[in-house]
């Protein structure tokens, strides 16, 4: 069994960090996924209240046998929940579909910066992280300066925030405002849904190397600190996401990756995206 590394978030909770998405995963497969994912090693699964299928990763929770706390869980309150009432009984909804009592890690999904009703949930967040009801509270999508709005209320700072991140899309500015405050930077979409896979840059570090264009790719963000959530319905590409730990790239390799930055951007834009 794959030993996978762990990220300290700023409140001393592990996270793994490389974990297992299943966004667009339709609900009636995801437990079927969830369960080939847990038998891989995965033991961090990322979900949320929009994806519609909390259910299929509860279900494949329960099957699995595993002890709660050997697992990891990740879900996200969406725009239409934002508020501080919204948020707490969106949460609850998220457990009941889940079957959990609690949650690893919560998320704020994206800003929908036209409100900034972002603030009246993260107040709701923090509630929840001191009654014990969930272990650490995040942000997903979120640009330096909606960080900042977070930040200046003084309250908590978020340990994750979770961005699209990959080698034609690096959100460099989103990254150094991250560790500037000491929040882990997670990437979604990490392999920019394939569209990266056939650079030059890639293909040679995976023939220098022995791999697949993909397992370089998660490498590179490994190397680079990232947690990352590789998404895959079939049981052999789990696998080969997960093996990424017996090799390094090198400096030069490491640079060729990142020469490939287009602003090659495939979800919304968080700047404008209100839901």
């Amino acid at each position: 069994m794959t030993v996978i590394p762990t990220i300290t978030l700023n409140n001393g909770v592990a996270m793994p960090q490389i974990g297992f998405g299943v966004f667009q995963v339709p609900n009636d497969e995801t437990e079927q996924a969830v369960v080939a994912a847990l038998a891989a090693g995965y033991r961090s699964i990322d979900t949320a209240a929009i994806y519609g299928n909390e259910e299929g990763v509860g279900r494949a929770i329960a099957a699995s046998g595993l002890a709660r706390e050997e697992l990891f869980i990740t879900s996200k309150v969406w725009i239409s929940d934002l508020g501080r009432e919204e948020t707490l009984a969106a949460y609850d909804a998220s457990l009941a579909k889940l079957g959990l009592d609690y949650l690893d890690l919560y998320l704020i999904h994206w800003p929908a910066p036209a409100t900034d009703a972002f603030l009246a949930s993260w107040q709701a967040l923090e509630e929840l992280l001191a009654a014990g009801r969930l272990r650490a509270i995040g942000v997903s999508n979120f640009l330096p300066e909606h960080l900042e709005k977070l930040i200046a209320v003084g309250g908590t700072v978020p340990a994750v925030n979770q961005v699209e991140v990959h080698p034609a899309l690096q959100q460099r500015d989103i990254q150094a405002a991250d560790a500037a405050h000491g929040i882990a930077t997670e990437a979604w979409s990490p392999l920019a849904q394939g569209t990266v896979l056939g650079d030059s840059a890639v293909l040679d570090a995976a023939a220098a190397h022995g791999r697949t264009p993909a397992q370089v790719v998660l490498r590179w963000h490994l190397q680079q600190g990232r947690i990352i959530i590789p998404k895959s319905v079939t049981p052999a590409r789990m696998g080969e996401n997960l093996d990424i730990l017996d090799f390094e790239l090198s400096d030069s390799e490491m640079a060729s990756i990142d020469a490939l930055e287009r602003d090659g951007r495939t979800g919304p834009n968080p700047a404008t995206f209100n839901g």
